[in-house]
């Protein structure tokens, strides 16, 4: 046994992170994927000795995986973000309380040698688009435009036919086509280049350490949102976005350290508070920032579970 145990894992482990990727990509949400993938390699353990080998493991696991990911979807509600959930919102009114477990949820780039194309993959305008498509559509995008698996391999994976597999991807590439931007953020980025982004990402840090909403707002584009899940309050516009900062987190009275990181493929901003209770810092959120040109787009922070119940004066 020990020795079939080994080999298993010789066999499976190499693919862990990707497959988390995939059900990443098939769930917006980082915990529904690690629960996914684990749910996959007790199946996958299972069923190892009906596997004759007559597809590769990457192609059988990911088979097993985009299963489990479907089962997954028909038991909840899908995740979206702010902007998909309502209009936005007045910054002079209070925000609207936390709404749980519906929100797309960032994912994190520890890979710093990873390809564009996995980048592109796991954007937050590409994860979101995709939760709008019907389960089956999901997954026949990601099976044949994301991992490259051939007509008769996706149609194998569905248990469908390749006809209905094929119509099945075009309606799904018509209907990401139109929330898509025309331009995703690798090519953005790329072409900004890492000393460009270095400095963007080190100006809204220190402007944000620094309570200087001026300085944020002159980096903001004008039409610019930010957003806050799990609360569902989220706004649109420079001026919108400066009475926002002015009046809540950047009011004064809050110590603030953030640190440069990347999430979903993007820059984005670990920002940690400190708590009074402790006089420690805290994760509040992570701001992930979506950037047109040289301006940022959109800010989505993402909130703690601490951040959104807590009431927290200057240390």
């Amino acid at each position: 046994m020990s020795g079939m145990t080994q080999g298993y894992g010789e066999l499976v482990e190499p693919h862990r992170r990707e497959l988390h990727a995939h059900c990443y990509r098939m769930l917006g949400s980082v915990q529904d994927a690690e629960d996914a993938v684990q749910d996959t390699m007790v199946r996958a353990w299972r069923n190892l000795p009906s596997f004759q080998g007559r597809s590769s493991v990457r192609t059988w696991l990911y088979t097993i995986a985009t299963n489990v990911c479907l089962r997954q979807i028909e038991r909840r509600r899908g995740r979206v973000l702010p902007a998909a959930y309502g209009p936005p919102g007045d910054p002079v009114r209070p925000l609207d309380p936390p709404i749980e477990s519906i929100w797309i949820e960032p994912y994190p780039d520890d890979e710093p040698e990873a390809r564009y194309e996995q980048r592109e993959s796991v954007e937050l305008a590409f994860i979101a688009a995709l939760q709008h498509l019907p389960p089956r559509q999901r997954a026949v995008l990601i099976l044949r435009d994301v991992l490259g698996f051939s007509g008769a391999e996706a149609a194998a994976a569905l248990r469908t036919t390749p006809a209905s597999a094929a119509a099945a991807l075009q309606r799904a590439r018509d209907a990401v086509g139109h929330r898509l931007p025309g331009r995703s953020q690798q090519a953005t980025l790329s072409a900004l280049g890492d000393d460009r982004l270095r400095e963007i990402v080190g100006r809204y840090v220190e402007a944000w350490e620094r309570h200087d909403v001026g300085a944020l707002v002159a980096m903001l584009t004008d039409d610019a949102t930010i957003a806050m899940p799990p609360t569902p309050t989220w706004y649109r516009g420079s001026a919108a976005v400066a009475a926002f900062l002015a009046v809540r987190p950047l009011a004064g009275g809050l110590t603030w350290r953030l640190t440069p990181i990347r999430a979903n493929g993007q820059l984005a901003a670990r920002a940690e508070l400190c708590d009074p209770a402790t006089g420690e810092f805290r994760l509040h959120h992570t701001a992930v920032l979506t950037l047109r040109d040289d301006r940022i787009d959109e800010i989505v922070t993402f909130l703690t579970p601490w951040a959104v119940s807590a009431d927290v004066p200057d240390c």
